[in-house]
């Protein structure tokens, strides 16, 4: 049903362009509008949307350019609305969106901001989710609480494992690097940071991810793991304790 292109802007973020079968264009998250509009006007589509995850500016900084070249609809957060540039559609928990003839599903996530929202189109297996769930990482809790942003992944990993994730940067071998400064003897996250190696040694984009690969070796997915809980010297702790104690250490981490 969709078309998905990804577009790198800035140091290292994706914007995402979606596609519906009925000619409808969406843009997520865009944080300018120059590359935005490359994109559509080299593929001869209109661009339509806009949706917006959260209101910070590598998010929204292309959305009033982008409104003023197309008159595109604006779509964000209802619990941010004030923060969103030229917001048109307010979207919140459990609501849906319909996208011509697709159907995006609204998810609350906050954590990162206050009023972080996902989309998550099941039809196609396709979540967009900001900054909240990244590849083998997660965001950095800047204005919500750590029991918020457990909360939040704890949602989508109620998602199908088929799910594809399509975050807004590309931090993953970054986020690898820590993960197994933690999770060591996971094999399975020993050879998906080999794979990842060589796809960022020949500059090839590492996302979207599969949620099942998050949940086999995504460390803020994993806070269960006995590797894990031995690690942080939370043997038996409460899962939102160890997510908050590995989310700390990531903050400071220099590997």
């Amino acid at each position: 049903m969709l078309e998905i292109i990804r577009i790198p802007v800035l140091n290292d973020n994706y914007v995402w362009l979606i596609h519906t079968r009925d000619g409808l264009t969406a843009v997520v998250d865009p944080a300018v509008s120059e590359p935005v509009m490359a994109e559509i006007n080299a593929r001869r589509w209109t661009l339509t949307h806009i949706l917006n995850t959260h209101h910070h500016a590598d998010h929204t900084g292309g959305n009033l350019a982008l409104k003023e070249l197309t008159n595109c609809t604006i779509v964000g957060p209802s619990a941010d609305q004030a923060r969103i540039p030229g917001i048109d559609v307010e979207v919140g928990d459990g609501e849906t969106y319909q996208l011509g003839s697709v159907t995006a599903e609204v998810l609350d996530i906050p954590g990162h901001t206050h009023g972080h929202i996902a989309y998550h189109f099941a039809h196609d297996d396709a979540l967009f989710c900001g900054d909240t769930l990244f590849a083998l990482g997660c965001g950095r809790v800047f204005e919500g609480t750590m029991e918020q942003m457990w909360s939040s992944l704890s949602k989508i990993a109620t998602l199908p494992s088929s799910t594809k994730v399509y975050c807004a940067h590309e931090y993953t071998q970054a986020n690898g690097r820590f993960a197994l400064s933690i999770e060591p003897n996971n094999r399975k996250l020993i050879s998906r940071m080999e794979q990842i190696d060589r796809m960022r040694a020949e500059g090839i984009p590492t996302v979207p991810s599969i949620l099942g690969d998050e949940f086999d070796t995504n460390p803020f997915l994993r806070p269960y793991s006995d590797e894990i809980q031995e690690t942080l010297d939370l043997k038996g702790a409460r899962l939102v304790e160890v997510f908050t104690k590995t989310r700390l250490l990531k903050d400071s981490f220099k590997g």
